[in-house]
Order: C-alpha cells, then sequence, then structure tokens
C-alpha cells in the first residue's frame, strides 16, 4: 500500500506538467498572441517566470518523488538515519531563492516603467490623447475631443460622446484617460494585454500600440456589483482615415437636432 501511494503523488505532479505542455494546443492559454507592443513585453516577462517556476516545481518534485518512494521500499529492518541537517543545504536555498527573486524584480522594473510612467510613455501618445473612459455601472463611456482640438480634462463644448466602443488609430501609441464615475472597475484587453484598475477620484492614463487592425474585446476585470458580468465593450482598431471618418460621422450625428431636415422637406413640399 506504500507504494500505490508513493505513485499516486508521483503521478499527478507528471500529470500537471503534461497538461501544461499541451495547453497552447488545446487553447487553454492566453486568447491570441499579444496584439499590442506593450503586450510582446507582458509575454515575455510571463515565461521568464514561468521557465523559473517549472525548474522550481520539477526539482522540488523528483525530490519529494524520491523521498516517498525510498520511504516506500524501505525494508521493515532498515534503521532510520538521525540528521542534524545541513548548514550548506540551508544557506544555499536561502542564497538561491534571494537571487532569483532580486533577478525577476529588476527584469520586470524596465516592464513596469514602460506601462505605469507616464514619463517613459512614447510622446506622441502622450501629447495628444485620443479620448477619455469612464467607466460607470455598467458600461464604458467614451469622450473624444472635437476633432482638431485636443482632449481636456473636464468636458468641453463640441466633444463627441459614445457607450461600449472605443475606436483608436491603428500602428500607432495612443494614450486614453481612464476614470470611474462609481466604484473602482478595471479597465482589461486580454488581446491587448492591458490591464488597468479604474480607481474613484484618479484620472489614471493609459497606452498601447495596436499592431493590426481589427476588434478586440473590452471587459471589467474588478467585481463592481451584480451587473459586472455584462460589463463589456470593444476596442476597434483602424486605419487613420477609418478613424478621423469615424470621429466626423460621431460629430455629425450628435449635433443633428432634425431641425434641418424638417426645412428642406417643408420647402420640397411646396
Amino acid at each position: 500500500m506504500k507504494k500505490f501511494w508513493a505513485l499516486f503523488f508521483i503521478f499527478w505532479p507528471i500529470v500537471a506538467l503534461y497538461v501544461c505542455l499541451i495547453a497552447p494546443s488545446r487553447n487553454w492559454w492566453f486568447p491570441s498572441a499579444p496584439m499590442s507592443t506593450v503586450g510582446r513585453q507582458i509575454d515575455g516577462l510571463f515565461y521568464l517566470i514561468l521557465i523559473i517556476v517549472t525548474v522550481t516545481f520539477v526539482g522540488t518534485q523528483v525530490g519529494l518523488g524520491y523521498a516517498l518512494w525510498k520511504g516506500a521500499t524501505k525494508k521493515p529492518g532498515d534503521k532510520a538515519v538521525f540528521s542534524h541537517g545541513s548548514h550548506k543545504l540551508e544557506i544555499m536555498w536561502t542564497i538561491v531563492p534571494s537571487f532569483v527573486l532580486v533577478f525577476i524584480s529588476l527584469t520586470q522594473l524596465e516592464v513596469l516603467a514602460n506601462i505605469r510612467v507616464l514619463s517613459r510613455f512614447p510622446d506622441e501618445a502622450r501629447k495628444d490623447p485620443v479620448a477619455e473612459v469612464t467607466a460607470r455601472q455598467f458600461e464604458w463611456r467614451i469622450r473624444y475631443p472635437k476633432p482638431g482640438t485636443h482632449l481636456a480634462t473636464e468636458p468641453q463644448q463640441g466633444d463627441l460622446y459614445f457607450v461600449n466602443e472605443l475606436h483608436v488609430p491603428v500602428s500607432q501609441p495612443v494614450m486614453v484617460h481612464l476614470r470611474t464615475q462609481d466604484v473602482q472597475h478595471a479597465f482589461f484587453a486580454p488581446k491587448l494585454r492591458v490591464k488597468q484598475d479604474a480607481v474613484p477620484g484618479l484620472v489614471i492614463p493609459i497606452w498601447f500600440e495596436i499592431e493590426k487592425a481589427g476588434e478586440y474585446e473590452l471587459v471589467c476585470a474588478e467585481l463592481c456589483g451584480w451587473g459586472h458580468y455584462k460589463m463589456k465593450a470593444r476596442i476597434i482598431a483602424e486605419s487613420e482615415e477609418s478613424y478621423l471618418k469615424y470621429l466626423s460621422a460621431l460629430e455629425t450625428d450628435q449635433n443633428e437636432d432634425g431641425v434641418a431636415d424638417e426645412a428642406l422637406s417643408a420647402s420640397a413640399a411646396e
């Protein structure tokens, strides 16, 4: 029975490694390849940490498996070996993890600075934010500056508004201002690897550069109330020309009051 339990506990780490190996081919991994420049940096950091954790996991499980099997196959007459431990081993497994943690900390500083420190944002994105995104239960409200102007911290006359659909130019760095109208939310675009909490009272800048035109999911990743599950939106990356056409059409729709159409209809009737 001892051998059975030793094999039982040796078996499951092997299963875990196998599942991890086949996960990418079964679509159990990331939703897609990173679709932004920031995403590539984050994935690189993720895989670095994954390699370190995997090597640690394999090493500890091999040691555990050896100890289990050794104990399960021990003969009844064999005497136990008493040990006070090893100062060298204790020093080694204290120093090595410390170096690993310092290495990870120093490695991630560059990535963290690129996505969190405003002065490290690309100049073209920092100087001309494309929109303000306001999270509220349970939708995303988008405010664009009036075409030909720059985004202000507070709403201005002529600003353009839409809900749950953020348009941005493709293949160029863009910045948005994130805020919340009520509770804490989280701006999360999985395929872009962009995630930032929206904190009450703060206006938080986010930047990203989408490398391929298309539609990308935006969800809230912070439990924000009963309707959290349906707080979804779209980020649409398109050419500069299409982006400007969208803003122009949005401005026309927003300023449409129907009066001109009624006047034209009346003139045609006469």
